[in-house]
This record gives structure tokens, C-alpha cells and sequence, in this order.
């Protein structure tokens, strides 16, 4: 495909790969904007919420800070780590490891674009921030 592909904000679908505690909504994806290599689309962290622990396999992601305080957590292999980010920060987060988007400390809802180099959202929820091997 070669053309520009808008996808208005309203467009954008809570139809994909979810975890508690925050919402998830696609904008750029292989089956709907034709990507072939990159997902994207923006992340709701409640007021005072935790998303629950999860990484995105062999996905790198990026993340973007539109509006709020919220803060990214993992663990360094001796202890957990908390970024506190706002508006305009960015994170980085490598394939396979496990971390909580946290909002707890906050009053207001935060927002977030986050970018995939996968087509489609890759969620792998799991029980807590301990490193996840990566297959093979």
C-alpha cells in the first residue's frame, strides 16, 4: 500500500490485547492501517490505578508521555525500579521485560502513545515483575 492512512482519534479501537488496570486503544496496525512492521496507539492509566505486570515479547516498545504522572516500574534483577515520567518524557521498554505502568500517586488519568516494531499488539500478562526468559 502506497498511501497515507488516517486514523482520526475517535477511529482508534479498544479491540486489542488488554491488562488490567489500564485501556488500550489501536491506531496503526497491520490489519488496519496496513503496517508492516509497527503497531501503535495510546494507553488510559486510571487515577490512583496500577496496570497489572506484563512485558511484550520479542516486540520493542516506545512510549510517549501525553498527560499525566505516571510512573513505569520493573525489576533490575536485585530490585524494583520506579520511573517517574510527565508530559513529553519518554521510555524505552526491550523486548521481554516485565513492568507495571503505575498511576497510583496520581489525580489525574494519564495518557500515553506507545509504538510496537510488530503489527499488531503483542500482551503478555504475567504474575509479577521477575524477568521473563525469552524463547529459544
Amino acid at each position: 500500500m502506497d498511501r497515507l492512512h488516517h486514523v482520526p482519534a475517535d477511529a482508534c479501537s479498544g479491540a486489542t490485547a488488554q491488562t488490567s488496570g489500564m485501556q488500550r486503544f489501536a491506531a496503526i496496525t497491520g490489519e488496519g492501517a496496513g503496517s508492516r512492521a509497527l503497531w501503535m496507539g495510546r494507553t488510559h492509566v486510571a487515577p490512583g490505578a496500577d496496570s497489572g505486570p506484563h512485558h511484550h515479547g520479542d516486540s520493542e516498545t516506545a512510549i510517549y508521555v501525553v498527560s499525566g504522572t505516571p510512573s513505569f516500574v520493573y525489576h533490575d534483577g536485585e530490585r524494583e525500579v520506579r520511573i517517574r515520567t510527565g508530559p513529553g518524557d519518554f521510555i524505552y521498554v526491550p523486548p521481554h521485560v516485565p513492568h507495571v505502568e503505575s498511576n497510583a500517586d496520581s489525580e489525574e488519568e494519564a495518557v500515553v502513545v506507545v509504538a510496537r516494531t510488530t503489527q499488531e499488539a503483542i500482551v503478555v500478562n504475567v504474575a509479577g515483575l521477575a524477568a521473563t526468559p525469552a524463547p529459544g
